[in-house]
């Protein structure tokens, strides 16, 4: 019997196929109905499709049977150590290590003892027009978890 194909495996033809296909991150989403970064996510490995949507990105992307398998299998969640070094990636942690001490402080002092969860969870990111250059805005939407003895 052969292996089910790995999901980095899956995300690689998946952005080749992309590329190839001229296609956005933003269109794929759209045709299966789902929100752009939780796709993009998805087809990078950190998400499950369903066997519909991993079917329509196959066909959309001309790609096989073997990739909506893949898909469709639950991940390991996590950070790849070579992908933490991506300047775009490391910004990211480094804000998160500068800030993220006070944005603790200030969810505990609004909302008490509790977390935000990652999986009732929705991101977005959008672009706002800056006179001193075009400004990154990236929202994260979690649903507020008491801690409850």
């Amino acid at each position: 019997m052969t292996p089910i194909m790995t999901r980095s495996d899956a995300a690689e033809l998946v952005v080749a196929a992309r590329v190839r296909r001229g296609l956005s991150w933003h269109e794929i989403a759209e045709q299966i109905g789902a929100a752009p970064v939780w796709t993009t996510a998805a087809l990078l490995g950190q998400h499950p499709l369903s066997a519909e949507q991993a079917g329509r990105v196959c066909e959309l992307l001309g790609l096989d049977g073997t990739v909506a398998e893949s898909l469709q299998r639950q991940p390991s969640r996590g950070a790849d150590p070579a992908r933490m070094a991506d300047p775009t990636i490391y910004r990211f942690a480094e804000a998160l290590a500068v800030y993220g001490p006070a944005l603790k402080e200030l969810i505990h002092e609004e909302f008490g003892d509790g977390i935000m969860s990652a999986i009732n969870f929705r991101v977005d990111v959008s672009r706002r027009p800056d006179p001193d250059g075009d400004r990154v805005v990236v929202t994260f939407d979690g649903k507020f978890l008491d801690y409850k003895w």
